[in-house]
């Protein structure tokens, strides 16, 4: 096991290699970059964006896949790419490029990296789909915006985990999810940045996990984040120091019946839709 001295040297040696520049980290693909670029442009034709989709065979099949998911509920299946974008519309597949980018850009060669890499995907991929069925289930925020915002505050944890490229600096699931839980939210505000990301995800990654923050008035996209984050903690972290949920900010928001409490200490409304969460996470894998 990693000695605490350990711990915080690894962390250097990476927060001193990213002041330096020396370490690189992950930027967005050239062709992302072309498809949110011509998803901003108000005088994009819905032929030009099908041309420009299609020179990304995997994206292209993750939006047909997800314009015949649980998500979007239609008695037939789009046939071609320029029925699948129409159907989605221009803010979902700007989206949805953004997830495929995401988990695309930190596939590691390591074995054993790549298997914390698995492990670490599966749980973002389940609070992003607890966070759109909240979303879909309580209004306010689109499922979409939902879906995106949980993924990107995510983004830090998978950066944590890229820096180690090689089995050169041996890297347990201990230390892993040690260095996710000291410094992932910082190592995510700076891809963000670099991204040139809405500031609005930007906050999102500062406050999520402050169980006592939301923002005044009705539910917003932090209280749908942060009541994702706390059952994906619930069920992968059975251990973790969790309040009541009672006590959470966000659920004070909640009217009777989405407020309901399972005996497991969960949202009725989730444990009631785990099968639809699990149908919305299959389109993310």
């Amino acid at each position: 096991m990693q000695s605490e001295t350990s711990d915080y040297s690894v962390y250097r040696r990476l927060v001193s290699q990213l002041l330096q520049g020396e370490e690189q980290l992950p930027s967005l693909p050239t062709l992302t970059m072309d498809i949110r670029r011509a998803l901003g442009d108000p005088n994009i034709s819905l032929n030009a964006l099908t041309r420009l989709i299609s020179r990304d065979p995997a994206l292209s099949a993750l939006l047909i896949k997800h314009a015949s998911s649980a998500l979007h509920r239609t008695t037939t299946a789009p046939k071609t790419l320029l029925e699948v974008i129409s159907r989605l519309g221009m803010a979902e597949v700007d989206r949805i490029t953004m997830a495929h980018s995401i988990k695309s850009l930190f596939t590691l060669h390591s074995p054993k990296h790549k298997q914390l890499f698995i492990e670490a995907w599966e749980r973002v991929v389940i609070k992003a789909s607890t966070c759109t069925l909240l979303a879909r289930q309580l209004g306010h925020v689109t499922a979409e915006h939902a879906l995106l915002a949980s993924l990107l505050s995510e983004v830090g944890t998978l950066v944590v985990l890229s820096a180690f490229r090689s089995d050169s600096v041996p890297l347990s699931s201990a230390l892993y999810y040690k260095l996710c839980r000291e410094y992932s939210k910082s190592l995510g505000i700076i891809v963000l940045k670099k991204w040139s990301v809405d500031n609005d995800y930007i906050e999102i990654i500062r406050n999520t996990g402050n169980w006592q923050h939301s923002p005044a008035g009705k539910l917003q996209l932090l209280d749908m984040v942060n009541l994702a984050l706390y059952h994906s903690l619930k069920e992968h972290e059975p251990t973790a120091d969790l309040p009541p949920l009672q006590e959470l900010a966000a659920y004070k928001k909640l009217t009777p019946p989405q407020n309901s409490i399972d005996e497991n200490g969960e949202l009725s409304l989730l444990s009631s839709h785990r099968a639809e969460i699990l149908a919305i996470a299959q389109t993310l894998r």
